[in-house]
Order: C-alpha cells, then sequence, then structure tokens
C-alpha cells in the first residue's frame, strides 16, 4: 500500500515549518505506510523540504513594532530547518504575552543594552506558547506543545526559532492562552527561591499587576504569615484570590510614609523603632521602570529585612538611599531566571496545585492582528486587568 502525501501539506516549499495544507503548487510523494512509520513525521518534512528546493520560498507574518506604540505587519521568508541551530526548535505560534520588560521598547525607548539592533520582526516579545514543528533539542519533540522563552525577543511571529533550553512541554489539555501563565510564574517562582524561607513572615509585594498578584500567590503558599499586596489600580476584588490579607489601595511612596521614618537615623535609631512591627520582613518590588520605589521598599522593610528587585531595569543605574540600607542592616536581592526548564516544570506543577489560576490570570486576549491594542491594554492598567494575551 502507498500513501500520496502533498508535500506542501506536510512542509510547505522549502520550509520544514508548516503544518497547515496548501492548496497550490502541490507536488506529490508516493511513499510505503511501512515507510511513513519508519520515518517519523520529522524526517518526513525533511525529505519533502528536500523535494521542494526548486519552489519559492513560503511567507509566514510578522509583527514589527514600526515606531513608539505602533505595529505593522510584514510577510518575511518563513525559516528552513537549516536555520534551526543544534538544541533548538522551530515553533508555530499559538500565543504570546507582554512582558513589563517589553515597555521601554514599546514606548520607543532607546535600547537599555545598546544593541542597536532597532525593530526585529516578532519584537520585543519573550513570552511564548507554540507547537514544536522542527526540533534539534534533545528535551523536545515534533507535536509538543511548549511555554517559556522566545530566546531572540521575536516570539510575535508565525515560526520561531527558539533555543529548546527555555522551553517546557505542558500539559496540552491546557488552552494555550491558559498555558502563557506557567512564564511569569517560573520567574516569580525561581525569585522566591532565592528569597529563602518565608514562613510565619510578613511579604509585602508592591504593584499588584500581573506579575504582583503571582508573587503574592506564591509567598502565601510558602507559608508566609502575612501578605501586603500595595497598588494605585484598586485590587481589593481579587485580593483573596491571590492569597493578598492587606491590600492597600495606594501609591508605594504613600504606603511607605505612612510606616514612617525612624526618629532617630542611626543604627539604634532604625532597630529600636517602635514601628517596626508594622513593617514587613520581605518586600517584593514588582513595579519597576522607575528608580522611585526601590526606595519606597528600602523605607518601609522592618530592620534586618529582605528586599526583592524583579524585573529588567529601564536604567543601567538606581539612585538608592545607602544610608539606611546600612543602617537597616537591609539585603538586596534581584536576578534574572536560570534553570528555566527546571522552574517552568515547577511552575507546571504549582498548577496543577492550584489550577482555578488558570482561569483568574488572564483577564483579556486579542487575536494577532490587534497586537497593537494588546499591547495599548497591557500597558494601560486597569481596575480587573491582569495579564493581556495574543492569541494566534
Amino acid at each position: 500500500m502507498q500513501l500520496f502525501l502533498a508535500a506542501s501539506q506536510i512542509t510547505g516549499c522549502a520550509s520544514s515549518a508548516l503544518y497547515r495544507s496548501r492548496h497550490k503548487n502541490v507536488s506529490l510523494l508516493a511513499i510505503s505506510s511501512a515507510a511513513l512509520t519508519k520515518m517519523g513525521k520529522q524526517s518526513l518534512r525533511a525529505l519533502a523540504v528536500r523535494e521542494n528546493r526548486g519552489c519559492e520560498q513560503a511567507k509566514m507574518w510578522a509583527k514589527v513594532l514600526s515606531a513608539p506604540y505602533s505595529f505593522e505587519t510584514v510577510n518575511i521568508a518563513e525559516p528552513v530547518e537549516s536555520d534551526v541551530p543544534e538544541g533548538h526548535v522551530l515553533l508555530r505560534f499559538l500565543a504570546a504575552g507582554m512582558c513589563g520588560s517589553d515597555g521601554p521598547f514599546y514606548r520607543g525607548d532607546p535600547d537599555p543594552w545598546g544593541t542597536g539592533k532597532g525593530a526585529i520582526p516578532g519584537g520585543p516579545v519573550h513570552e511564548i506558547v507554540g507547537e514544536v514543528v522542527f526540533s534539534r533539542s534533545p528535551h523536545h519533540r515534533v507535536g509538543d506543545r511548549v511555554v517559556g522563552w522566545a530566546s531572540q525577543c521575536d516570539g510575535l511571529q508565525e515560526y520561531v526559532i527558539s533555543n529548546g533550553e527555555g522551553l517546557y512541554k505542558y500539559n496540552s489539555s491546557l488552552d494555550p492562552k491558559q498555558a502563557m501563565l506557567l512564564q511569569p510564574l517560573a520567574c516569580v517562582i525561581y525569585a522566591c527561591e532565592l528569597l529563602g524561607d518565608v514562613r510565619e513572615q510578613h511579604c509585602a509585594v508592591l504593584g499588584q499587576g500581573p506579575i504582583g498578584v503571582l508573587f503574592s500567590h506564591v509567598l502565601k503558599n510558602a507559608g508566609a504569615g502575612k501578605v501586603t499586596g500595595v497598588d494605585r489600580i484598586d485590587r481589593r476584588d481579587i485580593a483573596a484570590k491571590f492569597g493578598v490579607d492587606d491590600p492597600q489601595f495606594l501609591s508605594s511612596g504613600a504606603w511607605a510614609a505612612k510606616l514612617g521614618v525612624a526618629s532617630s537615623n542611626t543604627r539604634n535609631g532604625w532597630l529600636g523603632d517602635d514601628r517596626n512591627s508594622e513593617r514587613p520582613q520581605v518586600i517584593v518590588e514588582a513595579i519597576g521602570h522607575q528608580t522611585s520605589t526601590l526606595n519606597h521598599a528600602i523605607q518601609a522593610v522592618r530592620p534586618r529585612g529582605q528586599i526583592y528587585y524583579f524585573g529588567i531595569p529601564d536604567d543601567n543605574y538606581y539612585p538608592i538611599n545607602m544610608d539606611w540600607m546600612l543602617r537597616k542592616h537591609l539585603t538586596l536581592r534581584s536576578g534574572v531566571t536560570l534553570d528555566r526548564r527546571r522552574v517552568l516544570a515547577l511552575a507546571d506543577a504549582y498548577l496543577g496545585k492550584h489550577p482555578e489560576l488558570a482561569g483568574d490570570y488572564v483577564t483579556h486576549t486579542f487575536p494577532a492582528n490587534e497586537a497593537a491594542e494588546a499591547f495599548m491594554t497591557a500597558f494601560t492598567p486597569d481596575i480587573g486587568q491582569l495579564k493581556v494575551v495574543i492569541t494566534a
């Protein structure tokens, strides 16, 4: 028995990327069913690529941040298998999320890393959910649905090449927009590991947006005795869902001012201040993108406490009140997420224990052709709004 397969339905002209069917320029391959079983999907796609070398390379859509707050759709060449380095995979786009670190690029600020690359197709998105259509990674097979990092920050395009070390195969029963939760959750879990044991401690999270509520939830479930959530957007209606005991509808500066400063700016003044019992022992600064909020955390935290600064800074240098750091005996932590496949697996296990998060977290979805509206929504916080996701 022979199966006649449309090569373009397997891969498309000169591309190992494609699952979707094409209805023109179809060439046929006659392959025995036994050979099909032996070859497997990936080898079959590679064969179809070789059989279609002569036809024009297929095109795919990509979004380009062409100007501040403005996206354009461009058609560019689809990747072919030779474009995929060792250890990498080729993904078909399923969903993407907006991260706060996308904000400077979206606003048109200078590249904070000074790469000089400018706008790239698919940029600046790195939070991605996709389906593996070609793999050179030992961790991922064709057909896997994965979540994690678009390693070149080019996730907003039809097909994406990404490092397999930053991706994790999630349970395919999850909708892609729900699976998007796992990437930011993995970042939060990694940060909370660095904080150490928080059992019975008073923890505060500055900012109760998409990242801040995850910090509140993870800290509470790690045994924090009390979780305070601070935000200038009123989050009191969702506070309990995310483990917040003490929602504060205030700016971080106004909240820190309520706690005041020591009457004497000396070691003994801070250590002996009678308001210390009201101060959190741990503060996570999850607002970012400004220098003042970090100093609010330094002012508000209890002596001998610790602060975690989360996120990519917009500026290379942050002025902080070093005198308070010294006299309060504080510890300041930060870091980018490492061990990504490991912490994505931990995030998957965490979601398994707290499945309600999947329904509470993503509040807005947009199709890819409305990327500009999605970004505008994501960077305009509002009551009732948390994670904004773009879907295929």
